[in-house]
């Protein structure tokens, strides 16, 4: 019976399908996934030119992997999450160089009337209320405010991450509460597993309001930068801090941000404002707006946002705008086409100029 099982898993993932298999009557095991790719010319605030290409992830990043649930009985039921990122325009394993098998998802846990439990590698707590608050989602190539809180630019302009610590934490404990009149709330804790060492554990809470039209959200982290396990590779220099133009270091980050969405049925409106502040004289403030606007079978989306920099640790006070404009276009339920054209400045660097054209196909 176990050799049927594995068969059909097996044949699911050769043929690009989602298959859930009853492991036992009770129990049931799905393989899903997504897969993006666009094709377009890339220039980002500070670039020396412009790039041609063909990448992976331009409305989401790729990914593909395993979830399960038991139901226990009683209300009670074991849950379990195993999914990898994948570079689709390469088939390489991972969204860059060192980033492990499973770095979307790794994790097993409890949920019940109590609300849910889980260990192992979670989002981090800023991951749902920066994505599901603007009008790209989880675009790490072409969300304006992605690209300001979680994406570097390993070019001449210097420029960091707003928030640290990955989008998702390692060796961490989650707690979700039940939904209270569609308001959940989200417990982290992350443990940094140094020997003999204190203070290097992280803590982060997000809450989320859905209720008719109305969407609100907030997050709050403390967050250890130096956490061996909490930082994607390429994000840092030795030692793991954040490294600055200056040369200085920090080491600690507290971040918080809040946001909401309205819908107007014909539109959909946006705004979040948050601010990063570190040990050092270091300080991000980012304000984003965005709409989705219905035209046809699918939607135009603009978005906007801006970070103040300021701090003596990274020279003069600095500022970056992005804004985007695209169009998503719905073939089905599954599979939608997108163009979207980005605009990106950084005070005294050269401005970007960016386009992509792609397709996404969810399994």
């Amino acid at each position: 019976m176990q050799h049927n099982k594995l068969k059909k898993l097996l044949l699911a993932a050769t043929l690009g399908g989602a298959v859930a298999i009853p492991a036992s009557a009770q129990t049931n095991v799905t393989f899903t996934g997504l897969v993006d790719v666009y094709a377009g010319s890339m220039r980002n605030a500070g670039d020396a030119r412009s790039r041609s290409v063909v990448n992976s992830g331009g409305m989401t990043t790729s990914w593909f992997g395993f979830k399960g649930s038991e139901d226990l009985g009683g209300g009670l039921k074991a849950n379990f999450l195993l999914t990898s990122f994948i570079q689709a325009d390469t088939g390489t394993q991972g969204r860059f160089p060192g980033d492990t098998l499973f770095s979307r998802d790794a994790n097993v846990g409890l949920s019940g009337g109590f609300g849910a439990v889980s260990f192992g590698r979670e989002l981090a707590p800023h991951f749902l209320p920066t994505i599901l608050f603007n009008p790209f989602g989880d675009s790490y190539t072409f969300s304006p405010l992605i690209l300001h809180a979680d994406v570097p630019l390993f070019n001449a302009s210097g420029w960091t991450n707003s928030i640290v610590g990955d989008t998702g934490w390692s060796n961490s404990i989650r707690y979700q509460t039940p939904s209270f009149g569609g308001l959940t709330a989200n417990v982290h804790y992350q443990f940094g597993e140094v020997a003999g060492s204190t203070g290097r554990n992280n803590i982060g809470i997000n809450a989320l309001y859905f209720a008719g039209p109305l969407a609100l959200t907030a997050f709050y982290h403390n967050v250890e930068i130096n956490n061996p396990l909490n930082v994607p590779a390429g994000n840092v220099q030795p030692g793991g801090n954040i490294p600055l133009a200056t040369g200085a270091f920090a080491a600690r980050q507290t971040a918080w941000m809040v946001g909401g969405s309205y819908d107007l049925k014909v539109a959909k409106l946006f705004a979040t404002y948050g601010q990063t502040s570190h040990d050092i004289d270091l300080d991000d403030k980012t304000l984003s707006l965005g709409a989705t606007v219905t035209a046809g079978p699918g939607k135009v989306q603009l978005a906007w946002a801006q970070t103040k920099r300021d701090g003596v640790a990274f020279g003069p006070d600095q500022k970056r705008n992005t804004t985007a404009v695209g169009y998503d276009y719905d073939l089905s339920k599954r599979t939608d086409l997108y163009a979207i054209v980005m605009n990106d400045r950084i005070t005294n660097r050269d401005s970007g100029n960016s386009f992509g054209v792609g397709v996404r196909h969810r399994f």
